[in-house]
């Protein structure tokens, strides 16, 4: 007989619990799940009639390809822990935390927090979220469960970011000078008034919080059902420690703010140089200057460089993943798209001639959604993909006479729901929390399985209340 002093536990909180269980069993490592993904493509290509000896070369020039925006990605990390981890930074987490009520309420502000940062950096959202769950599992009497509240951390990634400012497609699209040759004579140029800032995007992004938030809350475990921090041993202590006395005469311009206001006025001069002669919204898509800016802003946050290094070491852990498993998504890319079959296609070609066949104005959105989803699941890109995606997506939006700007945040909004299963993009946020990656996907999933009729459904009900502008060519430029 069930004891009636029992917890009682609802069904969204059973399904969590029962993909968490089954993610601890089944989940692979994150690193064996590329892996896979690689042997996956590489045998779809060998079906094809590819060659081996052409499908080893491309996984070969592959692996390497992605070293720049590697190097970049990690910055994004590098660079949001930083900002996230300095003393200022940490004294509002610190006093964040203390805002909820229940371990319940906790998750679903956690939630919050971290979709609405995440509308501005993804890689500050996850160190910022990632911190304010270490703050909130201190407070022993939440009895917050710390699996609910690292999935509810991951949500901004998991469900919007591609929504706001740090979107590459949209960014991409404002910037003609960035495109890919051949992209912007299909088309035009983009400006965010026609993507991230159209109503029916805000109206999407608004829902999908919301929607985001109320599932974080009913599938939060409580009472007996909740694992905390320390039921996984962990004792998740401030990050930001005080800085030890300076011991000897070496040290003492590591402990002065001298170097760290000089070169706070190089990059800030810098800054303020690219901002002035350039549309904002121009000089932000630049990858590199987003991240010199976080970089600058930290290095000043934490005044004294002893403080900024720490951070930056303390950083570097949650990189790992990205720095031995981004070469084999390169590999991923160049077998799509550089690998041949025995007619010359090559799978990536086949995908879109697939796509372009089946597609009508009405069914767009739900068929370009759902390949976007899957294809992001196999090549997790953080937007770079819609380099690869664009040129026959967009062409196929212009011959269907769709709107162009919705066609972009389709792709953006999609692209987010193989996140929420993918433990790639999740390993900044579980180096924080001490966690893997089969510890949250469980109640990921459940947010998948919501996301997915949502987002598609909204995609196509939204999409009809827009018509079909023709692309808008960038002014021609030098003398004629």
């Amino acid at each position: 007989m069930q004891d009636p002093r029992a917890p009682q536990v609802g069904w969204t909180v059973r399904a969590a619990l029962r993909s968490a269980a089954f993610a601890e069993r089944w989940f692979p490592d994150a690193w064996v799940f590329a892996a896979l993904a690689v042997l996956i493509v590489a045998a779809a290509a060998l079906a094809t009639g590819a060659t081996p000896q052409a499908t080893a070369q491309g996984f070969g020039k592959g692996f390497w390809s992605l070293i720049p925006f590697t190097m970049q990605m990690v910055f994004v990390v590098i660079g949001g822990y930083v900002v996230a981890t300095a003393p200022v930074v940490a004294r509002l987490i610190e006093r964040l935390a203390r805002v909820p009520r229940s371990g319940r309420g906790a998750v679903a502000f956690v939630a919050t927090l971290s979709m609405l940062t995440s509308l501005l950096s993804w890689g500050f959202s996850l160190v910022f979220a990632g911190l304010l769950v270490r703050a909130l599992a201190r407070r022993a009497e939440l009895d917050m469960d710390y699996r609910a509240a690292g999935a509810a951390a991951y949500l901004g990634l998991g469900a919007v970011w591609a929504m706001g400012i740090s979107s590459s497609a949209a960014q991409l699209q404002a910037n003609p000078a960035s495109m890919p040759p051949g992209l912007v004579e299909i088309t035009g140029v983009l400006p965010f008034t026609q993507t991230i800032f159209l109503w029916q995007s805000l109206l999407l992004t608004a829902i999908l919080v919301a929607a985001s938030v109320w599932v974080a809350w009913l599938t939060a475990p409580t009472g007996a059902a909740a694992r905390t921090a320390q039921a996984f041993e962990l004792a998740p202590e401030p990050t930001r420690q005080a800085l030890p006395p300076r011991t000897r005469p070496g040290e003492w311009l590591e402990y002065s703010p001298l170097l760290t206001v000089l070169l706070s006025l190089l990059a800030f001069g810098w800054l303020l140089g690219e901002f002035v002669s350039k549309p904002a919204v121009v000089a932000i898509a630049d990858l590199n200057t987003y991240n010199l800016l976080f970089l600058a802003l930290g290095l000043l946050l934490h005044w004294r460089p002893r403080s900024f290094l720490d951070a930056v070491g303390h950083a570097v852990p949650a990189t790992t993943g990205v720095l031995v498993q981004f070469p084999l998504y390169g590999g991923i890319a160049m077998l799509l798209t550089q690998v041949p079959g025995a007619d010359g296609a090559t799978l990536a070609q086949r995908l879109s001639e697939v796509f372009v066949r089946i597609t009508t104005h009405d069914t767009f959105a739900v068929v370009m959604g759902t390949y976007s989803a899957v294809l992001g699941f196999f090549v997790p890109s953080g937007g770079g993909k819609w380099i690869i995606e664009a040129p026959y997506v967009m062409q196929a939006a212009n011959a269907l006479q769709y709107h162009l700007g919705w066609a972009v945040q389709i792709y953006n909004a999609a692209e987010a729901l193989p996140n929420l299963i993918n433990p790639f993009w999740m390993l900044p946020l579980l180096g924080v929390l001490g966690l893997k990656a089969r510890d949250i996907v469980g109640f990921t999933f459940v947010q998948l399985l919501v996301h997915i009729p949502l987002v598609l459904g909204l995609l196509w009900l939204l999409g009809t209340t827009l018509t079909y502008v023709p692309p808008v060519m960038p002014p021609a430029t030098g003398a004629g």
